[in-house]
């Protein structure tokens, strides 16, 4: 069973949920999380942990060497360094002889600018630019790659409901338990082919509070 290295475990998030799956599977895990906290929270549950920033080269080339270049690369990162990190990430994966990789990214992104809304564009838009120049560093890249653009992410239960797009202009929203499961199918395939899917939930509304 291949190790996943993970980028972007540390919080309650995607990578949350996919390194809970990568447990489930009884999967070699590891992860770079930057605080303490985080690493003794993933060590608790068997996971080998690295503490740094994914822009720092040293960091990323401990957590990948502890790994093996055998490992898919798992990234569901955010934040104002979103692009500097993916490209240390990949740039440095790259030397290191690693081969996969899958990006959860954001509904918005890159070609699927135009499903955002004016509004969306004015409270997220930079975010969105940050993580489509990170899309086309791991396109440009040499990895077999996917790339997952979830909609509007919300923390319910997993439903199983959740749908992959391609090609087509669509709005929604989708439980991050949800995007981590389907993350987790794509990465069973022999190859990832070089694709990049929307993903929502048909119908799915926030749950009354």
């Amino acid at each position: 069973m291949k190790t996943w290295v993970i980028f972007g475990a540390g919080g309650q998030g995607v990578g949350s949920h996919i390194a809970d799956i990568g447990i489930e599977q009884q999967r070699p895990i590891v992860a770079l999380v930057r605080h303490a906290a985080a690493a003794k929270r993933l060590t608790e549950k068997g996971i080998k942990t690295v503490i740094g920033d994914a822009t720092e080269i040293n960091a990323v080339q401990q957590v990948l060497k502890l790994a093996g270049n055998d490992a898919d690369i798992i990234s569901t990162m955010g934040g104002e360094n979103d692009y500097l990190a993916h490209r240390t990430v990949i740039d440095t994966a790259e030397l290191m002889g690693f081969s996969r990789m899958l990006m959860v990214s954001s509904l918005g992104c890159g070609d699927s600018w135009t499903a955002l809304s004016d509004r969306a564009k004015a409270a997220f838009g930079q975010a969105v630019r940050e993580k489509s120049l990170a899309e086309v560093w791991l396109q440009t890249s040499r990895f077999d790659y996917a790339i997952v653009r979830p909609g509007g992410l919300l923390n319910g239960e997993e439903t199983g409901k959740a749908q992959l797009y391609q090609y087509e202009e669509i709005h929604g929203l989708v439980n991050r338990r949800d995007v981590a499961r389907l993350v987790a199918k794509l990465l069973d395939a022999e190859l990832l082919d070089d694709q990049v899917y929307s993903v929502i939930e048909p119908g799915l509304v926030p749950a009354k509070k």
